[in-house]
Parts: C-alpha cells; structure tokens; sequence
C-alpha cells in the first residue's frame, strides 16, 4: 500500500488518511447522533445506511451495532473479497490501535475456522444433497400415490399423511442448508434457486421471510430482544431473567405462566405451522412485497390443490393439509427447541462468538436415526459457530470444537434425544415457577 494511499487487509478496504475511533467514540456515535456502526477485523463502518439494503436483512447487521462482528462476519459470508467491494463505501475508519484487542478467546476460534478449511469442510458433497433431495421428491410423490392407488380409506390416509408430513419436515432441513449457503459456495445463485423450490415450492413458505428471522436468530440465539425465536413472551416465559421481568412489569404478563409446561402441549407444537407461521410468512409477503416469495407460495397451493382436490374433495383436502401441518409443526418444534430452550437466555452482554454460540445451543447424541430426524441439527453448537458448513461434515469438527470448549471452560452439553425433548418441558416448568414466585412476592410488596 502506497503512502497515503488505501489497500486491502483481510479483505476489508483500509485507509491511512481515516480517522481512528476509541470504543467509547463509536458508542457515542450510537447514542447520541441515532447512527449504526460495527467494527469488523479493527476496521469501522457505518452502517446506518446500509443496513436498510443489506441481502441478510436489516436487523441481523444492526443487532451488532456498537460491537466487534468480525466472526459473525466471518460466519455468515462465503465470499469475503466479493463482500469487501460493498464495504468500502461505508469505511470510516479504525479503532484505534491501543484498542485493537483480540481475545484469546477470539485467536483461538480463528485459528479453529482456518483448520477448517484446510480440512475442507466448508466443501460440499453434491451427491449427498442430491440424494437429500431425491428422497423427498420420492416421498412426495408417494403421498400423492397411495391416495390415488389405494383409495381414501383410514388406512391410506394416515399413510398418506405420514408420507407428505416427512416431505415437509426434510424439506424443511434441506431448505435450511440452502438458506444458508452452504451448499454451492462458488454459485449463490444456485443456493438461493434451491431454497426458493425447497422453501417455497414444496413447503410452501417465504425464504425472505425466513432468512429475516433465521439470520437474527443466528447472529444473537437466546438474545432477549434481538433472537425472535425468543420474543415469546406473549406465551411463553423462558430462561431466568424473562420471568422475572415479565412479573416486575405492570401487570406481570398476559398469561399464566405458571401452567405454561402444561398448555405448551396445546398452542406450541401444535399451532406453531398452521396458525402463527401461516399468518406471518404472509404478512411479509405483502408488507414488504415479496412478489417472488408469493409467486412460489402460489405454486405450492396450485400444486397441492390440483393433485389432492380430484381425490379427497374440498373437505378432506382441507382437513388432510391442517393435519400434515400440525404434525410437521411438532417435528419442527420439537427438534429446533430442544437445542436451544433450555439453554442460557439473556440481554446483550456483547460475549465472544464462541462463548455466545456455546451458551445458547447444545447438541443431541449422533447416530443415523438423530442425524435424519433432525437434519444434523443435533450437531447445533457446530452449525451455529459454522453456519455455512455443510451438514454432514459437522461431526467432523466436533472434537475439536469440543476441545477448544474445554481450554476456555465453555460448557459442551450433548443428550440423547428423548433427555433433549424432556429438558424442554422441564425447562418451562422452571421458568414458569419463577415467574409465579416472583410475581408473587412483588406484587404482594404493593408494586404496580
């Protein structure tokens, strides 16, 4: 790099001729002019801008303003010198040398994500995701056939149901592989074609809708007030500050949380897929005019009416869709929360992304029915520190995510399946007891 001239390092534009910020400059920046800066590998951009353009969505950049989000960076681009052209018009600067500060923590996690690469595990296997893909076409197909075959009797039906609901579910899983990237890393493209036709055509759902709300979840799991996986307190309260502030606040909550590992068998599994996601991946459509993510819905419905109208009427169509909903509703829930609900959740408290990741996620016992069922999201401490790494190399950097884990202290919880399931309700259980204990003894103080 020239004198006074700009250059690349670590694929982030760097000039000498910008200014160099403290941290308590880019905080101030936040807090008293309203704008959004994020500090990537020492280097600062302002974001404030940007963010309302950026292809993850506007939250999941602005969740880290005021912090360092070289790894999440690092985690969430496939591309970083692609990325680094979109960057330089944002660049204001460094942070100042004395405080460019890098965790051991920090170093370690970098060194584990470049041996990562050398053992190319961010590399995809073709013939894996087709067969994936191959599978759920097959059983789609199946669905359809007993019915047509087989007549509409009990017997067929249930069948049927079965079928189609395990289509949904690994499509579903392999949706999520697309989502992420992590599938054909030199052609986005191709990744975001497949999402739209896994997500879209066969489920039936918005990938921008879901890549709005997986990318947070992504970049702050269990971050009360930035994962919307857990701004559940409408329903449910979880973790140990949720409860309690839910029962200081005015009139300690809509529900009776107390009860809550009880009626969870009631309005969770069953009525997450037919009611809530059904009338929010809708609203998104039409608030932010996703025309391709409606076209693809639409497919879907015209797709699914042609073939099972003919066949089970007007009625049972609608009563067999609600019912293949629910159950992949219960499949879905089941699974996604048993990794993170009874897990630590809290406010911010800007932790190292290893540190971040690992309190927020466990993992299930490995073995070919777990690895199936849950789309290798078993392995959901890997996938959450590498979420662009293909699924079926993420037990390979098992052992060495768990050896890091071990040097920094940083607990590494893994379960059998059924333990994984029970430690949700039990863990609702906990949570809803607090809420009672302290709603309680705050209110009896005479608090309003």
């Amino acid at each position: 790099m020239g004198k006074g001239g700009q250059g690349e390092s670590n694929g982030h534009v760097v000039s000498k001729r910008l200014k160099e910020y403290s941290w308590d400059e880019i905080g101030q920046k936040i807090s008293k002019d309203g704008e959004k800066w994020i500090v990537i590998d020492g280097q600062v951009y302002n974001i404030t801008n940007w963010a309302k353009r950026h292809p993850g969505g506007q939250r999941v950049i602005t969740h880290y303003a005021g912090q360092d989000a070289s790894d999440a960076f690092a985690a969430f681009h496939n591309n970083r010198e692609f990325v680094s052209k979109y960057m330089k018009a944002i660049h204001v600067g460094s942070v100042k040398e004395g405080q460019k500060v890098v965790k051991p923590i920090e170093e370690d996690f970098r060194q584990l994500r470049e041996t990562a690469k050398k053992m190319n595990l961010f590399e995809a296997s073709y013939w894996f995701f087709s067969l994936q893909l191959v599978h759920i076409l097959l059983l789609d197909v199946a669905a359809w056939a007993v019915l047509y075959y087989c007549g509409t009797g009990w017997i067929p039906f249930i069948t049927s149901l079965i079928l189609i609901t395990t289509v949904e579910a690994q499509a579903g899983w392999l949706q999520h592989d697309f989502g992420h990237l992590s599938v054909f890393r030199k052609n986005s493209k191709l990744d975001h074609f497949f999402h739209y036709f896994t997500l879209g055509f066969i489920k039936g759902a918005s990938p921008g809708w879901w890549n709005h709300m997986h990318y947070q979840h992504h970049a702050k799991p269990n971050v009360m007030d930035k994962d919307p996986d857990v701004r559940l307190d409408v329903l449910f309260v979880v973790g140990e500050n949720m409860p309690v502030e839910k029962a200081k606040s005015k009139n300690g909550g809509t529900m009776p949380y107390n009860w809550q590992n009880y009626y969870f068998f009631l309005i969770g599994p069953p009525l997450l897929f037919p009611v809530y996601f059904q009338f929010m991946l809708f609203r998104f459509i039409f608030t932010r005019k996703a025309w391709s993510d409606l076209l693809a819905v639409v497919l879907f419905f015209i797709k699914f009416f042609v073939l099972y109208l003919p066949i089970l009427g007007v009625g049972w169509t609608m009563v067999y869709y609600f019912t293949f909903r629910c159950m992949e509703s219960h499949w879905f829930t089941w699974v996604s929360q048993s990794n993170h609900i009874p897990m630590e959740i809290d406010h911010d408290s800007c932790r190292p992304w290893l540190s971040l990741q690992l309190h927020a996620t466990c993992n299930v016992e490995k073995s070919f029915f777990n690895d199936w069922f849950t789309g290798h999201l078993n392995f959901q401490i890997e996938h959450h520190l590498f979420p662009t790494m293909p699924r079926h190399n993420l037990y390979k950097i098992a052992p060495l995510v768990k050896s890091l884990c071990q040097k920094h202290n940083l607990p590494y919880h893994v379960k059998p399946l059924g333990t994984a399931f029970a430690d949700i309700v039990r863990s609702l259980k906990y949570s809803g007891e607090l809420w009672h204990s302290t709603y309680v003894t705050f209110h009896a103080d005479g608090h309003q």
